[in-house]
């Protein structure tokens, strides 16, 4: 079955900076879009950033705009999230997902816990 492993996560001060990765095996990386999402706590799931197969395409929600960045290896199966300028407002649990039309993923890891605070 498909897997996807995050990790990368933990605790950081506001303005502070992480990169998050995702390892992905048992399918063909390469052929699918991938993307981020995220869950605060008490919040449901926010679409954060996607990727096409690719790499060569990306788009962000505009609440990460201009401080994440969404890359890809495809030689190496993985998936990364770059958080710079981070905010307390980007605490939450990252996932990240295979794309599939009509729904945010089909495939999700288990996630890995960013935490902003002072």
């Amino acid at each position: 079955q498909v897997q996807l492993v995050e990790s990368g996560g933990g605790l950081v001060q506001p303005g502070g900076s992480l990169r998050l990765s995702c390892a992905a095996s048992r399918f063909t990386f390469s052929a699918y879009y991938m993307r981020w999402v995220r869950q605060a706590p008490g919040k449901g799931l926010e679409w954060v950033a996607d990727i096409n197969n690719g790499g060569g395409s990306t788009h962000y929600a505009d609440s990460v705009k201009g401080r994440f960045s969404i890359s890809r290896d495809n030689a190496k199966n993985t998936l990364y999230l770059q958080m710079n300028s981070l905010k307390p407002e980007d605490t939450a649990l990252y996932y990240c997902a295979r794309a599939w039309t009509g729904v945010l993923g089909d495939y999700w890891g288990q996630g890995t816990q960013v935490t902003v605070s002072s």
